[in-house]
């Protein structure tokens, strides 16, 4: 009897399609057998404790190594932590100890302490010892490896093209994984920012995480389908399910291959009409992507990173290294800043944020750094001191009226005076900018506009807070509408408002990556659209098979529709005559999704 197809839900952390066999990846720890040692026995298990901690030490530096030449030198430090895990004093006398006082064998003894450390920190809810605890796990097993002789299994020689399913993949299993070979990988845990989700990002290999106990339940050799864009994977797929899949994967690699070739080309209409295209990132690592799909600078640099998987503060040092790499690599295209925007989904247990009632309506983002000075200043300090690189600008989020954005700028002023005082060299005209993701900073963008020197619109807020619409909650999922009149009109307000005072204005939400809505956002005059790194060389594409003339006629007729479908059809009908291919794809993909949600709910 043939097996029924069955889809399970995960977070995608790599886009892509990957069809193929599984290989079942065992990273669990191996057993250790417990053995009785004598007194006079400790000094030599105490020096294969040590030659264990060298070799460790050696393999780790050997895969930094391989690392910074597949990749480059930021995602090699990496496995800083790793190096650190084997440096730590704490541990390592405390394995000396237990082997002194219990007399084991010194793998037993090593085991046992890394075991009792990793329950201790998957017991304590901090998304930093949770990351350090898998680190713990990645070096102990080669410790343990080291110790005992055995050969580590790693992932070099798959016998062809397979999807890796693990309970858990270390950094380095990733880093070390045999590209041509690994054509993606699940996990049964991991997030958006583990390790080893940035690994899989950077080296473009497919994969989803969170998948619970799949690995359990898969068998080796069995076909599925890893669908990193939707998070989804699909066991025994049904002779249909993977003819759909396969022509889908096949559209999008010749696509893909058609937009290449628009890389080093400029977002530029048929008439000659310019904007700039630039890409929102969220750590250093995502550059490669931004440069990898020819993306014109990063319109939005998300921040937060900084702050998540560790328990102290960022250092200023750690700020200004980060934003002068970033700078550097993009050169002479602009990196927009954005300052911390904790708050809403996204907190820390360690900055003490008190959990509320309504968080999207909170405590959050400007308003948290005006109250904690201490953290805004060093954040301040570091982006102007990496703006000498000329490329730098700042924007604050979440400015809902004239007053927090004078506040804002006057803390500017003061952390200004502070670097000239000290006699450090900063860029005293760096370009400050505010987002516009709140209906009272859209309704007063003309009073807004004469104090900062750009606007950035950012829709996910704009929509959510315009709409009343809980952009995460699933039952009112059908009001959020990115082309509702009133939004539509709000934008216009803004672009208009900033023209008048003569900035510019651009849009960082994902609004901006939306192929059909792109059109609209460019007919009414926006001067930048930033975007996932993946999404643009298709907004480039649409942007260079139109008149500027056309989609300034789009904007004006949608503006005089009176609903969100009425103005998504006009776009479309558009969408389609200049580019039918992109349209085909976005169809398929609308049909995927409704199919899994029809099984899902069958």
């Amino acid at each position: 009897m043939k097996t029924k197809e069955k889809s399970y839900k995960g977070i995608a952390v790599s886009p892509g399609i990957a069809i193929g066999k599984v290989f079942i990846f065992d990273s669990s720890e191996d057993s250790v057998v417990q053995r009785p040692i004598s007194e006079e026995d400790l000094p030599k298990e105490i020096a294969r404790f040590e030659d264990a901690l060298i070799a460790t030490r050696r393999e780790i530096l050997n895969i930094q190594r391989q690392i910074s030449q597949k990749l480059d030198v930021e995602h090699a430090q990496i496995f800083n932590a790793h190096l650190m895990v084997l440096e730590d004093r704490a541990l390592i006398e405390e394995v000396i100890k237990r082997l002194e006082k219990d007399q084991y064998n010194v793998e037993y003894v090593f085991q046992q302490v890394i075991k009792k450390y990793c329950e201790i920190f998957s017991q304590i809810n901090d998304e930093y010892l949770k990351e350090r605890s898998s680190d713990i796990r990645d070096v102990s097993r080669r410790v343990l490896h080291n110790l005992t002789g055995k050969k580590r299994e790693d992932l070099v020689h798959l016998p062809e093209e397979m999807i890796v399913a693990a309970y858990d993949l270390s950094p380095s299993d990733t880093a070390l994984m045999h590209k041509e070979r690994v054509i993606g990988f699940v996990t049964d845990i991991g997030s958006k920012t583990s390790h080893t989700a940035i690994m899989a990002r950077s080296l473009e290999i497919p994969a989803v995480v969170g998948l619970h106990d799949l690995s359990s339940r898969l068998k080796m050799g069995e076909t599925i389908i890893l669908d990193g864009n939707r998070g989804v994977v699909i066991v025994n797929p049904s002779k249909s399910t993977l003819a759909s899949y396969k022509q889908e994967r096949q559209k999008v690699v010749v696509f893909e291959n058609k937009l290449a070739v628009l890389k080093d080309l400029t977002a530029k209409t048929l008439d000659g009409h310019e904007i700039t295209l630039s890409a929102n990132i969220e750590m250093p690592e995502d550059i490669h992507s931004v440069l990898e799909h020819g993306a014109h600078g990063v319109g939005l640099y998300r921040t937060e990173f900084f702050y998540m998987n560790r328990s102290d503060l960022p250092t200023e040092e750690e700020h200004f290294k980060a934003y002068q790499e970033v700078a550097k690599k993009v050169w002479p295209h602009d990196v927009i800043v954005r300052t911390l925007d904790l708050g809403g989904d996204k907190f820390l247990s360690h900055l003490e944020i008190p959990r509320e009632m309504n968080p999207f309506l909170g405590w959050r983002a400007i308003r948290f750094c005006l109250e904690r000075l201490d953290i805004f200043k060093v954040q301040l300090r570091a982006i102007l001191r990496a703006s000498t690189s000329r490329n730098i600008k700042l924007m604050y989020p979440m400015i809902s009226g004239l007053d927090e954005l004078i506040r804002a700028n006057e803390v500017l002023k003061d952390v200004k005076g502070e670097l000239k005082k000290e006699g450090v060299p900063f860029n005293d005209q760096v370009e400050v900018g505010a987002m516009i993701e709140i209906p009272s900073a859209a309704l007063t963008a003309d009073v807004l506009a004469k104090h900062v020197d750009f606007f950035s619109i950012g829709t996910n807020d704009l929509i959510q807070y315009s709409l009343a619409v809980d952009r995460v909650n699933e039952k009112i999922a059908h009001l959020y509408q990115p082309a509702h009149p009133a939004v539509l009109r709000l934008i216009q307000m803004v672009i208009e408002a900033a023209h008048e005072a003569d900035i510019w204005v651009g849009m960082c939400g994902e609004m901006a990556g939306d192929p059909a809505m792109a059109l609209i956002l460019l007919g009414l005059g926006l001067d930048e659209l930033s975007t996932s790194p993946s999404a643009v060389p298709e907004i480039k594409k649409i942007i260079r098979s139109v008149h500027f003339s056309v989609v300034q006629q789009l904007a004006r007729e949608v503006l005089s529709l009176t609903s969100a479908q009425e103005i998504e059809r006009k776009a479309v009908k558009l969408l389609t005559e200049i580019a039918p291919e992109l349209i085909m794809l976005h169809q398929e993909r609308a049909k995927r999704r409704k199919a899994l949600k029809r099984k899902k709910t069958g």
